[in-house]
């Protein structure tokens, strides 16, 4: 039941109250140690040492929060409250602390004065919490730490939640970002049948750091003009036109608000009656594709309410507000007399009782239980989560011998995928589900598009499981909010533009880090990332497009809170894409080609496999034949798997003599250090697997160095000889693309037998040396590779075909023509 409705003076009021408590506690946590009601005046002792923290942008981020909760009182709407400005942690605080979520999270703030001291205490002190609105900070989904994927998160949160209005408080700096800039356009993304409703509410205070914005700067009628472009209604609240009178400003706020949630509701509830009519087989009239949904844009001057002048310099609603107006509050007893002032002007004898607890008006606009934006559990994804029901694999499985697409594997699995998750399950990417051979997704569901749809068009429907938009910060921003509040998805896209999300990962790295140790925050969905269209079949595009170096990103972050796979076929996709999606709280990155390749294990062993994360192919091997090892050939990658099991039977062939042993990595992480993690295999199964004191030659996937980053505490290191891709790339044929990086199957061959006394191989060597000049020849004679080395069969020497012309067996610039060593 909604609490009894209130007259509208005490509701502005009550709103105004909260404000100013709000605003108390976050200029408390900025500068306070002790005396927290100020029951004595403020001496140096009560100042922290170092003053830490932001408060230009949070008399704005408290405005709009008792605001909504105002709302939330009066309707028992769900909202969600999304705060974009990078610094506005004291004000998500303050804001939790006065719902009283931040007591029973974190039982050692008791409500008491000590409680309120330690709150203030806390904050950007050492051992305590950090100044974003970080993991520990209660109804947080968006840290803040770097600016742009607010409104991208807000929309990610809305799919799927038809209930739900979110409230995204974006900062005009921020908005100045390029994701931020295209996440604009996520509404056309947005069911308003099925999804919830994302409130954009623009901050213009006018100032970054120590410059002016943009959207602050320019006429209102060319803003407004922007964003109905953009197919919003913007409602504009301007504190200057009631010369920030803060009543007056609420009673805008107020109505504003109000007009832009009726516009929300009557856009939802005539899409919802539409579709109803239709599903019920009644006349449903015309499909408003595109509804013009309500944007707030609300001036207010930077650091609203603070000191007006300091030390002679003007502060409110310029720059200098944007971090702590007052800087020597311990050593400046005018500043200090200043501060005491600023916190004084809120009344807080009106606002808190004796022990520091919230009394009076302000109390009757406070929601209860999960109606607390800071106690949703929308913001605690975790605790919606429902696990996936996953099509069992067998009937999706390649035939073992074949040539397989990995990713035209898996898209059937995902089709049924999608068939049985149809409201818990999103597939995201740049234009690329057919490029990437994803596109039997499109037999159960189609690209979700609200905007203008014409005859020709392919897939694009008003309600659909895939999102695609050229826009990876896009993507990947709203993959993060649907997964932060509870549901699982995939984000797939070509190897060499993961780049453009490298910072966007490292985020969310960072917060599952801190997430993980807070016993309050439930286990989310792992951030699945498919790379595909990869850097060892990116030879028609050339060099632009041939970068394996997300991978090394993605290995630099907390490696027990990260996953780097690399299938070698297309059942091992299977494999470990099912096994990405059961598990929690991590980034899954998988790197799997489009292309056909051999499949070289059948479904159970590949699942086997995959779980060990590493083992031996004894098949491809022939230790167990001659009796001993003498080199280990091993790898990590589709590609340089297929390289490398053909070098493995080159020498079976031409020498029999010596004792070849194949191991694959899947999971490359498992090679780490186990002394600095807990996921990498044990230094006795390693020793196992590698046999220190054996040479390994190792193709690896990406950039040669990371193998080496990985095991460089590991036994045997210096007989590790790491091929990958040496950054030397064009358009060219597949194959010369290997050679180009010293990673096909002759280079490997020739470095394991120089490994192993390769002068009692020379005729080979030689072989092996003309092999890389005839492929070579022919490829730059007739356009394409030599028919021998499709496949990974071994089925005769480039050179026992004569070619002419061409530029001859050049090897290109860096390589030799001898020995291919690994690096």
């Amino acid at each position: 039941m909604s609490p009894a409705q209130s007259t509208s003076t005490d509701r502005i009021r009550a709103i105004d109250a909260w404000w100013r408590a709000a605003n108390y506690l976050t200029v408390g946590q900025i500068y306070l140690l002790d005396n927290p009601l100020l029951t004595r005046p403020i001496d140096p002792a009560d100042i922290k040492p170092r003053l830490l923290g932001h408060w230009g942008t949070s008399p704005a981020l408290n405005l709009v929060y008792a605001h909504c909760n105002a709302l939330i009182a009066e309707t028992d709407r769900q909202l969600l409250y999304i705060c974009g400005p990078g610094h506005g942690g004291p004000a998500m605080n303050a804001n939790a602390w006065l719902e009283g979520t931040w007591g029973e999270l974190y039982p050692e703030i008791t409500p008491d004065v000590d409680g309120l001291q330690r709150f203030f205490r806390q904050f950007s002190f050492p051992g305590g919490i950090p100044s974003h609105a970080a993991p520990e900070t209660p109804g947080s989904i968006n840290e803040g730490g770097e600016l742009g994927y607010s409104l991208a998160h807000a929309y990610g949160a809305a799919l799927d939640n038809p209930d739900l209005v979110v409230a995204c408080v974006i900062g005009d700096g921020e908005a100045e970002t390029g994701p931020l800039s295209a996440s604009w356009q996520a509404h056309t993304f947005l069911d308003p049948v099925t999804d919830g409703a994302v409130l954009p509410i623009l901050n213009l205070n006018g100032w970054k750091i120590a410059n002016p914005t943009i959207l602050a700067r320019i006429p209102e009628s060319d803003l407004t003009s922007y964003f109905r472009g953009l197919g919003y209604e913007p409602i504009v609240v301007d504190s200057a036109r009631v010369d920030d009178d803060p009543y007056a400003v609420h009673a805008l706020f107020d109505g504003a608000l109000r007009r832009a949630l009726a516009k929300i509701d009557d856009i939802q509830a005539a899409a919802r009656a539409q579709a109803a009519r239709a599903a019920a087989g009644q006349p449903a009239g015309a499909a408003d594709l595109r509804p013009r949904w309500p944007m707030l844009v609300l001036r207010t001057p930077k650091g609203w309410t603070g000191p007006k002048e300091v030390d002679g310099e003007r502060v409110e609603g310029t720059f200098r507000a944007h971090q702590v107006p007052l800087p020597g509050v311990r050593e400046n007893a005018g500043h200090r007399e200043q501060l005491e002032e600023w916190m004084r002007s809120y009344r807080p004898d009106e606002l808190f009782d004796e022990h520091g607890q919230p009394i009076g008006l302000l109390t009757t606009i406070r929601p209860k239980g999960e109606a607390r934006m800071s106690a949703t559990p929308h913001a605690n994804g975790g605790r919606l989560r429902t696990a996936l029901d996953l099509p069992d694999l067998e009937s999706f499985g390649a035939e073992v011998g074949q040539d397989a697409s990995a990713t035209g594997t898996l898209g059937p699995w995902l089709a049924e995928l999608i068939r049985r998750n149809g409201s818990t399950f999103r597939l995201f990417g740049p234009d690329e589900t057919v490029s990437n051979k994803l596109d039997a997704v499109f037999d159960v569901t189609s690209r979700v598009w609200r905007a203008q749809r014409a005859p020709g068009d392919e897939h694009l429907g008003a309600r659909g499981r895939v999102t695609e938009v050229l826009s990876e910060h896009l993507l990947e921003g709203m993959l993060e909010g649907y997964v932060l509040s509870g549901r699982h998805g995939i984000i797939n896209t070509y190897e060499a533009f993961a780049h453009i999300i490298d910072s966007m990962v490292g985020q969310h790295a960072k917060w599952l880090e801190s997430a993980t140790e807070i016993d309050w925050r439930s286990p989310v969905s792992n951030l699945t990332i498919l790379l595909s269209s990869h850097v060892w079949r990116q030879d028609h595009n050339g060099f632009s497009h041939q970068d394996p170096g997300f991978l090394d990103v993605v290995a630099s972050k907390q490696q027990d809170l990260v996953r780097i796979l690399l299938p070698a076929d297309a059942n091992s996709l299977l494999a470990v894409a099912a096994h990405a999606l059961e598990t929690t709280n991590r980034i899954e990155v998988i790197v799997a080609g489009k292309h056909p390749e051999p499949v070289f294990q059948s479904l159970p062993d590949a699942v086997a496999h995959a779980a060990a994360g590493a083992g031996v192919w004894d098949w491809a091997g022939t230790e167990q034949t001659v009796g001993r090892t003498d080199v280990v050939l091993a790898s990590a990658g589709d590609v340089p798997t297929v390289e490398t099991v053909a070098a493995a039977d080159i020498l079976r062939k031409h020498a029999p003599d010596i004792g070849v042993r194949v191991v694959n990595v899947v999971d490359l992480l498992a090679i780490g250090d186990p002394r600095k993690h807990a996921h990498p295999m044990s230094d006795d199964r390693y020793d196992a697997l590698f046999l220190p004191g054996t040479p390994v030659v190792f193709a690896f996937h990406g950039y040669p160095s990371l193998v080496h980053q990985l095991t460089y505490r590991r036994h045997g290191h210096d007989d590790l000889h790491v091929h990958g891709f040496l950054e030397r790339g064009t358009t060219t044929t597949p194959f010369d693309m290997l050679m180009r990086s010293e990673m096909d199957r002759f280079a490997l061959a020739h470095d394991a037998l120089t490994r192993v006394g390769g002068h009692d191989h020379d005729d080979l060597l030689g072989a092996l040396t003309d092999a890389r000049d005839a492929a070579r020849a022919h490829a730059y004679t007739h356009g394409e590779d030599h028919p021998s080395l499709a496949g990974w069969e071994f089925v005769g020497w480039p050179q026992d075909e004569p070619t002419s012309g061409g530029t001859g067996g050049d090897p290109g610039e860096g390589e030799t023509e001898g020995a291919a060593p690994g690096n």
